[in-house]
Parts: C-alpha cells; sequence; structure tokens
C-alpha cells in the first residue's frame, strides 16, 4: 500500500512495511516488575566479577568507560542465570557512572539481553531473508512444535527451552541457522 499524496497534490512516495518481529520486539523491551525484578532487589558482581570488571575497563579510556556497557551488561546476564534484571543494570550504570536509562537502552536495544527469566536452553532460529529462503520458518516451526507447540518467546512446559527468532546469527553462507545459548 501506499502513503495518501502529499499536500498540494504531490505524489507521496512512501510504502508501509508491516513485520511480525517488530510487533513482538516492543514485548521484551517492557519492564515487568516482580520479585525477582525489581529496583530493591540486592544485586551485586562476584568478587571473581569484579576482577574481569577491573580488567575490563582497563580497554577503555576513563573518560570513555561507558563504552562497557555492553560486555559488563554481559558479564551481569551470565551471573544471573541468563537474564539481566533491572538492579543488575543499575549496579551496571553505577560503576560505569552513566544514567540508569542510559544502561536500560542498551540492554532493551540488543536482543542478546533477556530482560525476563528464560529456560536455561535458549533456542535461537534464523528467519532473516537468507535463512528465510533456505529453511529458516520450516526450522522454526518444527522446533517449536518439538518443544510443545510454545510460542515464539515462550518457554517449553518443563521449563527447560526458551525458543527465540533472532535476526542474521552472521553464518548466511550456513543458512538456516540455529543456535542454542
Amino acid at each position: 500500500r501506499t502513503a495518501p499524496a502529499a499536500p498540494g497534490g504531490a505524489a507521496a512516495h512512501a510504502r508501509f512495511f508491516n513485520a511480525s518481529a517488530a510487533a513482538r520486539a516492543g514485548q521484551m523491551n517492557v519492564h515487568k516488575e516482580t520479585d525477582e525484578n525489581s529496583p530493591e532487589r540486592p544485586f551485586d558482581f562476584t568478587d571473581e566479577n569484579y576482577e574481569k570488571i577491573k580488567t575490563l575497563l582497563t580497554h577503555y579510556p576513563v573518560n570513555y568507560k561507558s563504552s562497557a556497557v555492553i560486555p559488563m551488561l554481559d558479564l551481569a546476564q551470565r551471573q544471573c542465570d541468563g537474564w539481566l534484571p533491572l538492579a543488575a543494570m543499575n549496579k551496571v550504570g553505577k560503576i560505569l557512572d552513566m544514567p540508569p536509562m542510559r544502561v536500560y537502552e542498551v540492554a532493551t536495544f540488543y536482543t542478546m539481553f533477556n530482560r525476563e527469566k528464560i529456560g536455561p536452553y535458549n533456542v535461537q532460529v534464523c528467519t532473516t531473508t537468507p535463512c528465510m529462503v533456505r529453511g529458516g520458518f520450516e526450522v522454526r516451526d518444527a522446533v517449536k512444535e518439538a518443544l510443545g507447540n510454545i510460542p515464539i518467546g515462550g518457554d517449553s512446559p518443563c521449563g527447560k527451552f526458551h525458543l527465540m527468532e533472532v535476526e542474521c546469527l552472521g553464518a548466511c553462507v550456513n543458512a538456516p541457522m540455529t543456535q542454542i545459548n
């Protein structure tokens, strides 16, 4: 479908795109406060992770330490068994002297960060164009069925598997691609 004519009768050259992934994208970006995921819930890095943070920060100029936000969020998510609670994001912000909102923006932009608890086996199926034309949707549907017809973004009835539809996994030549964890 095309956009309506522009004011003055000039033809508008715009297209509207609807994609199911975009409709689902906002679901992971909404904070759902629970007992396990609130700003009051205590979170601190382990001593081992503080040593990793100390080393990590040496890779960035002191005035650009906020550049370490992605690897620090990854470290926090790994410590929290595959998900990123609000208290962990707040801790990252304090360490990096970043406003919490800046940390939230990064954590909600990248699909590698899970804002809710998920099963320990995160099954990610690529459905970007190369994977799509080589059977990505069929792979996704087969995995979905094998896990008990769970919705995309959901966990299996046993709670061990989480299914995600993801963008490019960087191995298009081997399409269709799937990765676990």
